[in-house]
Parts: structure tokens; sequence; C-alpha cells
């Protein structure tokens, strides 16, 4: 994973819990999910999910857990990864970052 040189957490995360979103590449394993081969696709352009978390990577990046309904399947994706699939309010409301 190769993160751009901007620390992405100096500012409030790109999307909120529950917000329907919809990758934008394929996602595959990078090791860290459980029960798939290294380099398994886990996600394609096009899958919707929603956010359930949002973590951050390295002190750098927020990573957005996002599970797939489809596929059952939650999978840790950055920002740059994920475009919303549609204006809906989110499904959690949460206080301002």
């Amino acid at each position: 994973m190769r993160l751009s040189e901007e620390i992405e957490i100096d500012s409030a995360p790109s999307f909120e819990l529950g917000s329907r979103v919809k990758i934008l590449k394929k996602i595959r394993n990078d090791g860290t999910f459980p029960g798939k081969d290294k380099g398994a696709l886990l996600a394609k352009p096009g899958d919707i999910g929603f956010i359930v978390s949002i973590g951050t990577y390295l002190q750098r990046a927020y990573i957005y857990s996002v599970h797939f309904l489809e596929s059952n399947q939650v999978v840790g994706c950055l920002g740059r990864e994920l475009e919303l699939a549609e204006d809906w309010p989110p499904l959690i409301e949460q206080e301002d970052w």
C-alpha cells in the first residue's frame, strides 16, 4: 500500500459512518484478510458497501472498514479507493471529528 505524502488525518474523514460507498479499483488481499489467500480479490470496481468503522494507518491515512452486503465481507479501504454511491444521509449520526 503506497500512501501519498499528505497526512490525511490532519483533516476530517472524507466519509462518515453509515455512508454508502462504491469501490473504484480492485481490492486484493495484502495478507491481512483472514481466510483468503494473499492476492485474492476482495472487492471489484463498482461493488457497493457501507462504512462500518473508521480507523487510521501509520498515523497518516484513514482506513474505512466497508461492509459489502453481497459478499458479506468487511474490507479495509483507503479513501482514494472509494466514492459516495449516492448522496444518502449516513445511517449513524456522529459528532464532529
